[in-house]
C-alpha cells in the first residue's frame, strides 16, 4: 500500500468529522480558531445501502469537494452500525473479540474487529468497522481516528450524569435507527440499538424499554439528539407518550451554514 502524505498537522486550521451509516453520511468541518462551522453536509439515502455502496458515495463526496483536500489538524470518522456489543473492560481480552460479538451479531470469519474503551467507566465497545472504508481513508488521509457511535454517545451521557442520581433516558436518532441509553446514579442500566420504519415503531421500542426498566413515562426525563426536530412526527408521537422530552446537550449543537437553525448531531460536534 502506498502511503500518501499525512493530511493531519496540529498547526492546520480546520477539523473534519464524518459520520457513516448505511442510511446516510454527515460531514462537519469547523475552524480551530473560531469554532465556526465551515461546512456541514448531509447525504441521506432513500434506502439502506451496502458497505460497498457506501464507500462509492463516500469516495465521490471526499474526492469531488475541494474542502476535503484541506490539511486538517484532526480527522475523525464515526461508524454507526448495529454490529457492536459492550463488555466490562476488566474482563475484555482482545484475542476473544469475535466471541463477544457472536452472541448478538452475525459476523464473518474474516471480519476485522475493533474496540473503543470508555475511560473511567469500565466499559469497552467491541464492533466491526467497514474495512473497505478504512483502507480508502488511509489512502486519502494517511492518518485518522475512528470510533463507534455508541462510544461517543456513552462518553457524553456518563459525563453528564456523574453527579446525578435520578434515572434518565437518552436517545440518539438516525434516519431509521436509534440508540438508547438508560442511566441511574451515574451508572449505565441499558444500552441498545433499534431499527424502526414508522413513528409508531419508534415510540413502541422506547415504551417497551421503559416498561422493562420499570420507568414511568409520565415522570422520566428523556433526552433526544441526532436527526430529530420538534416538528418531526417522531418527536410528536414521543411527546404524546413521554411527558418530559428535551434536546440533549444543546451547548454542543451547531448552526447549519445558511439554514439559520441548529443541528443536534452531538457525535459530530464532540471533536469540535
Amino acid at each position: 500500500m502506498t502511503h500518501q502524505k499525512n493530511k493531519i498537522h496540529p498547526q492546520n486550521h480546520h477539523k473534519l468529522s464524518v459520520q457513516l451509516t448505511l442510511s446516510g453520511l454527515s460531514f462537519l468541518v469547523t475552524s480551530n480558531s473560531s469554532n465556526k462551522t465551515i461546512v456541514f453536509l448531509e447525504k441521506k439515502f432513500d434506502q439502506t445501502v451496502s458497505p460497498e455502496e457506501l464507500l462509492l458515495v463516500l469516495q465521490s463526496e471526499l474526492n469531488n469537494n475541494v474542502i476535503f483536500d484541506t490539511l486538517f489538524s484532526q480527522i475523525n470518522f464515526i461508524y454507526h452500525t448495529r454490529l457492536y456489543t459492550l463488555t466490562p473492560t476488566h474482563l475484555f481480552d482482545p484475542s476473544k473479540s469475535s466471541d463477544y460479538l457472536k452472541f448478538n451479531a452475525k459476523i464473518l470469519k474474516n471480519d476485522y474487529i475493533a474496540h473503543d474503551t470508555i475511560e473511567n467507566h469500565n466499559l469497552t465497545v467491541v464492533y466491526v468497522p467497514f474495512v473497505n472504508i478504512n483502507n480508502f481513508l488511509f489512502e486519502k488521509f494517511g492518518d485518522f481516528n475512528y470510533y463507534h457511535s455508541t462510544t461517543l454517545l456513552l462518553e457524553q451521557v456518563l459525563k453528564s450524569e456523574k453527579v446525578f442520581k435520578l434515572p434518565k433516558i437518552y436517545l440518539n436518532i438516525f434516519s431509521n435507527t436509534f440508540d438508547l441509553a438508560a442511566v441511574k446514579n451515574g451508572k449505565l442500566l441499558m444500552c441498545n440499538s433499534f431499527e424502526f420504519n414508522s413513528p409508531e415503531d419508534f415510540v413502541y421500542f422506547i415504551l417497551f424499554c421503559l416498561e422493562q426498566l420499570k420507568m414511568n413515562p409520565e415522570t422520566i426525563d428523556l433526552f433526544v439528539s441526532g436527526t430529530i426536530e420538534k416538528e418531526d412526527p417522531n418527536y410528536s408521537i414521543l411527546f404524546k407518550y413521554v411527558r418530559n422530552v428535551s434536546f440533549f446537550n444543546s451547548k454542543v449543537t451547531f448552526e447549519k451554514p445558511g439554514a439559520g437553525k441548529s443541528h443536534h448531531n452531538i457525535l459530530l460536534k464532540q471533536f469540535h
